[in-house]
């Protein structure tokens, strides 16, 4: 008999991409929604149709609105994500470098991360005050717990031969920390970035909707006072959108700056 070819079977369970299959599951979801609506299936009054939800958007994006209410999120998000994971990252690297700081720092953080960081808003709105001050901290706060567990995890990641060698050549601790221990543990504080930008995301809604008059947050929460479920969802989709936008900008961070892997 001829030599049979064997098909190959070491695959594994990899991942393929299939190009625009995320996007047309979703147009088939909202082709639904509208369709049950016109179809007097759904009240428009509980759930109004996706095109009154777009009609919502641009009307608020042409009286300057949705400008107003999205700036004053995006400064918080990012001043409050900014602090939060500067400084989550140096403290993870203390923790993964230093036997010191991660016998200090370790239980620490163990111990506050997981306390709720909205539950603290009034105690931090008393000592702030109803500000930006206050609503920036939470948000400061919910990233930084994340972030510091991740750049941690990422450095003792890293392999201890690749510091040996380093040590063997010489090099000083600080180059050891630049050219070895913070390339190794990127993949870990990227990954912390995508965490903790989705929890501040979700802590920035909560803070806005206490004693903010600008924000997505107090957006939601003044058309559910009003009974604006359009509007209400056109805030919901916007949160979604934003969302969606800080993954893509921290993939394509990722894939820039870990095309070595």
């Amino acid at each position: 008999m001829p030599p049979r070819e064997v098909p190959f079977r070491g695959g594994g369970f990899a991942p393929r991409r299939i190009p625009n299959a995320g996007w047309l599951s979703f147009l088939v979801l909202v082709g639904l929604w509208e369709l049950a609506c016109r179809a007097g299936l759904v009240s428009p009054f509980t759930l109004p149709a996706p095109s009154r939800v777009l009609a919502a958007l641009l009307e608020m994006a042409g009286s300057g609105e949705l400008a107003r209410h999205l700036g004053a999120s995006l400064a918080r998000l990012g001043l409050g994500w900014a602090l939060g994971a500067t400084l989550g990252v140096a403290v993870g690297l203390a923790i993964g470098i230093s036997s010191l700081a991660r016998s200090i720092g370790l239980p620490l953080v163990s111990a506050l991360f997981p306390v709720p960081k909205i539950a603290l808003l009034p105690l931090l709105i008393l000592w702030l005050g109803i500000g930006e001050a206050s609503k920036v901290a939470t948000i400061a706060l919910g990233t930084f717990f994340p972030t510091v567990i991740a750049t941690a995890s990422g450095v003792d990641q890293i392999p201890k031969s690749l510091v040996r060698m380093a040590q063997s050549f010489d090099l000083a601790p600080r180059a050891i920390c630049v050219r070895v221990i913070l390339p190794g543990a990127l993949p870990g504080i990227l990954a912390g970035a995508r965490i903790s930008a989705s929890i501040g995301l979700v802590l920035l809604i909560a803070a806005e909707m206490i004693g903010a008059e600008h924000g997505i947050g107090a957006l939601v929460l003044q058309a559910g006072h009003l009974m604006r479920s359009d509007r209400l969802l056109a805030g919901v989709v916007l949160l979604s959108v934003l969302g969606l936008a800080i993954g893509a900008a921290i993939g394509a961070l990722e894939r820039r700056l870990l095309a070595w892997r």
